[in-house]
């Protein structure tokens, strides 16, 4: 099921829907009519109520509170501080353009600005002074999903390293971590992602602590991404996803089982006896340099023609500029290594016009 006709999963499902996710009615009589066995959200604008109430008679991954709470980042971010002690950035929310301006004074500037509900980063800004908070409210507002007139105001954080702890929570066994992957944002947006991150190993236990309490907490089973900003030697929660991740694209070449097997495997109950990271590894993004409906791909020989790399084309049916497309791996003997040819993969792919 997706919002758009022709969506990636549509080209090879047996069956699909096109509906609007949020509205109730339309995704209720959608479930009826196919039955599934589970559901498996795996997009942020959903209606989570109608989830809350199928749950009883449908399983839901991970469930339908986790579901909920992590599609808003004022829920996630409260459980997290405020229920469970777990440390966070400075934060408060706004309603309106004089409560932004009053709260972002109080916890002090650079401060970051974003809709409670969004994906990709859509509707964040980095404001570095007042004047520049009008145009943040508009933005967060604007690329807000959901009808929510609420944003979030953040401490900056100037962090050392942000990493995605993966982290596996099985019905018939403990929960599992990947080796932590660190990652590189634009405008709240991943752009590129390693593994194994180099980390202290107070940090990383710090961190599989953190992700445990908090999807105990969540419960249900699958796999979940949990964000961090490491400072020192102190661990930050940031955001997390019930669902695999974008920065653990990675996993697609650098581990034996990727983040989308351990999630069916932990649906399904399939054993997971051991996750192994083979060697540093890297992904970068694939972006759209122009608006197009109909286009073509250039460069995917150029991009294969190194050892030890991949790519994968998502296969969307039309183009915005910048829009995520698709996603270069690779695998070497060092993190540098690995990150250059990935990124030389991606830079090989272009856009050309049918």
């Amino acid at each position: 099921c997706d919002r758009y006709n022709n969506a990636p999963a549509m080209q090879i499902a047996d069956q699909f829907e096109v509906l609007n996710m949020n509205n109730g009615n339309e995704l209720k009589s959608v479930i009826y009519k196919c039955k599934p066995d589970i559901i498996i959200p795996e997009i942020e604008a959903l209606a989570v109520d109608v989830l809350k109430e199928i749950e009883e008679k449908i399983t839901v991954i991970p469930n339908a509170r986790a579901t909920a709470i992590t599609m808003n980042r004022d829920k996630i971010r409260d459980l997290a501080s405020n229920e469970l002690n777990v440390r966070t950035a400075k934060f408060s929310y706004a309603m309106n353009q004089s409560e932004l301006d009053s709260k972002a004074e109080s916890i002090g500037f650079p401060l970051l600005i974003k809709p409670v509900m969004s994906s990709s980063g859509k509707g964040q800004s980095l404001v570095k002074n007042k004047s520049d908070l009008s145009k943040a409210w508009n933005l967060a507002i604007e690329k807000s999903r959901g009808r929510s007139n609420k944003i979030i105001i953040e401490e900056f954080i100037d962090f050392d390293l942000e990493i995605t702890l993966l982290t596996i929570r099985q019905s018939n066994g403990e929960t599992l971590f990947c080796d932590p992957i660190g990652h590189e944002q634009r405008n709240g947006d991943y752009q590129c992602s390693w593994q194994p991150a180099e980390l202290a190993e107070s940090v990383l236990k710090k961190a599989q602590q953190i992700a445990k309490c908090v999807t105990d907490n969540l419960g249900g089973v699958g796999l979940f991404g949990v964000e961090f900003f490491i400072k020192g030697d102190e661990v930050i929660f940031s955001e997390l996803s019930p669902r695999p991740h974008d920065t653990g694209l990675v996993t697609l070449i650098s581990q034996n089982i990727n983040e989308f097997e351990l999630h069916v495997r932990a649906v399904l109950g399939i054993p997971i006896p051991e996750i192994v990271c083979y060697e540093s590894s890297a992904s970068r993004v694939i972006l759209a340099s122009q608006n197009a409906k109909n286009f073509g791909y250039s460069g995917i020989e150029e991009a294969l023609s190194q050892s030890n790399t991949n790519v994968f084309i998502f296969g969307k049916p039309s183009t915005t500029k910048g829009r995520r497309m698709g996603v270069a791996v690779a695998k070497a003997k060092t993190i540098n290594e690995a990150k250059m040819k990935a990124d030389k993969a991606a830079k090989s792919v272009q856009f050309i016009n049918d």
